[in-house]
C-alpha cells in the first residue's frame, strides 16, 4: 500500500491552474487607461482629418450646383472601375463610423475609470481656474455633435428628413438642391449652427490635449499647442457656419 502511494506522488490541495489565454497586444494596451488614452488621440486625429476635408469639399458649394454635385460624384467614383461604383465611399464611411465608436467608448470609459478612482470631486476654487470651458464642456458638446451627426445623415445621406417642412423632392445626386432645401429652414440652420460651434469646442480641447495623451506634450510647446488648437478648431467653425448663413441671406441659391 505504502508502495503506491509512493508512486502516486505528492498530493497538493489545489488544483493545477489552466494558462490564460493570452489576448491579441493591441486588445491588452486597450484595456488600460493608457491604452484607451492612445485610441481616443489616434481615432481623434483621423476624426479632425475627415472633418477639415469635409469643409473644404463643401466650399465647393459657392461655385455653384455643378461644381457640387461634380464632387459628390467623384467621389462615388473613387478606385472605380478597379472597385465598383461607391465601394469605396462606404467603406471610408464604415471606416469613420468604427473610429467614431472607438472614440467614444474610450470616453466613456476613462470617464468612468476616474470616478471610480476618485469617487469625489475636487470643490476648490483651484480646480475651476484650471480646467477652462472647453475641457469641463467635452461630454456635451460630444453629445451634440453626435445628435447632429445622426440629423446630417438622415437629412443629407438618406433624405428621411430633407424635405420636411419643404417643397421640393430628394433626389441624392443633386447635392446641391438637397444642401440648400435642409438649410433654407431657419430651424435646421441654427441647429447647423449650434453643432458646429460645439464642434469648435469640441475641436479646440482634443486638438489641446491629443500631445498630452500621445505624450508629446512639453510646456515650451504650449503657445504653439494652443494656437493651432485655436487655429484648427476656428477654421473648420467658419467654414461649416458660412454654409447656413449664406443659404439664409440669399448668397446661395438664391
Amino acid at each position: 500500500m505504502a508502495q503506491v502511494l509512493h508512486g502516486r506522488g505528492p498530493v497538493t490541495g489545489t488544483a493545477a491552474k489552466t494558462p490564460r489565454k493570452r489576448r491579441p497586444f493591441l486588445l491588452d494596451l486597450y484595456s488600460t487607461a493608457v491604452g484607451k488614452k492612445y485610441a481616443m488621440a489616434i481615432t481623434g486625429i483621423a476624426l479632425m482629418g475627415f472633418v477639415l476635408f469635409h469643409m473644404i469639399g463643401n466650399l465647393k458649394m459657392y461655385f455653384g450646383a455643378a461644381d457640387l454635385d461634380s464632387y459628390a460624384e467623384f467621389l462615388k467614383k473613387l478606385l472605380y472601375p478597379l472597385a465598383p461604383k461607391g465601394a469605396v465611399l462606404w467603406l471610408l464611411r464604415g471606416g469613420l463610423i468604427v473610429m467614431a465608436a472607438i472614440h467614444i467608448h474610450a470616453a466613456v470609459s476613462l470617464t468612468r475609470l476616474n470616478r471610480t478612482a476618485r469617487p469625489v470631486r475636487y470643490q476648490s476654487e483651484r480646480d475651476y481656474q484650471v480646467a477652462n470651458f472647453a475641457s469641463r464642456s467635452m461630454r456635451w458638446t460630444g453629445v451634440t455633435v453626435f445628435l447632429f451627426l445622426g440629423w446630417h445623415l438622415l437629412d443629407l445621406t438618406f433624405g428621411v428628413t430633407n424635405t420636411i417642412g419643404a417643397d421640393g423632392e430628394f433626389i441624392r445626386a443633386n447635392v446641391y438642391d438637397n444642401v440648400v432645401r435642409s438649410l433654407d429652414r431657419w430651424p435646421v440652420a441654427a441647429f447647423y449652427i449650434l453643432a458646429n460651434i460645439s464642434l469648435g469646442i469640441h475641436l479646440f480641447h482634443g486638438a489641446w490635449s491629443l500631445f498630452q495623451s500621445m505624450g508629446w506634450n512639453n510646456p515650451r510647446f504650449n503657445k504653439w499647442r494652443q494656437a493651432f488648437a485655436t487655429g484648427f478648431a476656428t477654421v473648420v467653425v467658419v467654414g461649416n457656419v458660412s454654409f447656413p448663413i449664406a443659404v439664409l441671406a440669399g448668397v446661395v441659391g438664391g
